[in-house]
């Protein structure tokens, strides 16, 4: 179902829409093929978390169980909670939906349970809820996304305390723009392209109110092509490493928060 990776730090990050993986009993009842179910997930970006020192990913796919969505809206149903898209040959009986909410309800759970953990050993942490983002969703050889309105990495804060995380959020988005990706300077703009509205984020702040940050950091996918699936390995380094660079500075900004 996932994987996790524990280390003594403060630092975790997350992959929860990496995953591809369907339940064998889920298979036949699935109107949407691979290929289109990739294009809505988030491949590669358990890469860009590997050298954050705690890891969680998630390796079934968004199709099967979102992690990402409230309890109620975690399994789609209906083609316009899966960007119109027909999921389904015919609705699952409940007994189907009850077994995908339970890996919901799990996943939850055992993240509850890890993040308990990692506060009470630094007092805090910060969490990287890593995600990514089609740009190009008119066709292969359609023109892209307005760049005004898809930075390369867009930061979601919508449910954090932002005026308690500034001097950490601040830095961290300062760290990544003095990066340089495909020979340009990263544009790293926030709450653009999404908010950061998503189940995670919000469930660690209403959790762990005044000790976690959860960060949702999305990934336009500049890294791969999203009609095919086919990675750009040196894309992929260079966002990795623009991730990796901020490690210290969140760490150091973390202890001087709290």
């Amino acid at each position: 179902m996932w994987s996790v990776e524990r280390s003594f730090s403060p630092l975790i990050g997350t992959a929860i829409h990496n995953g591809g993986h369907v339940r064998a009993d889920l298979m036949g009842r699935l109107a949407l093929p691979q290929a289109e179910r990739l294009r809505e997930e988030d491949p590669f970006t358990e890469y860009f978390i590997r050298d954050v020192p705690n890891r969680i990913v998630f390796h079934r796919s968004r199709f099967e169980i979102d992690l990402n969505r409230a309890r109620d809206m975690a399994v789609y149903l209906r083609p316009e909670q899966a960007w119109g898209l027909k999921v389904w040959k015919d609705a699952p009986p409940q007994p189907v939906i009850d077994a995908s909410l339970a890996l919901h309800d799990a996943y939850y759970g055992m993240l509850e349970q890890m993040l308990a953990g990692i506060e009470a050993m630094h007092g805090g942490f910060v969490l990287l809820d890593v995600h990514s983002y089609n740009h190009r969703r008119d066709g292969a050889g359609a023109r892209p996304t307005d760049p005004h309105k898809a930075p390369v990495i867009n930061i979601g804060t919508f449910s954090m305390d932002r005026a308690r995380w500034a001097p950490l959020l601040d830095v961290f988005m300062d760290v990544l723009s003095s990066r340089k990706v495909q020979g340009s300077y990263l544009d790293v703009r926030e709450n653009v392209a999404f908010e950061g509205k998503g189940e995670q984020t919000r469930f660690v702040h209403e959790r762990f109110s005044h000790t976690g940050c959860a960060i949702a950091v999305e990934f336009k996918k500049v890294f791969m092509d999203e009609w095919t699936g086919e990675p750009l390995p040196e894309t992929l380094e260079q966002l990795r490493a623009a991730l990796s660079a901020t490690l210290p500075v969140l760490e150091d900004r973390l202890r001087a928060i709290l």
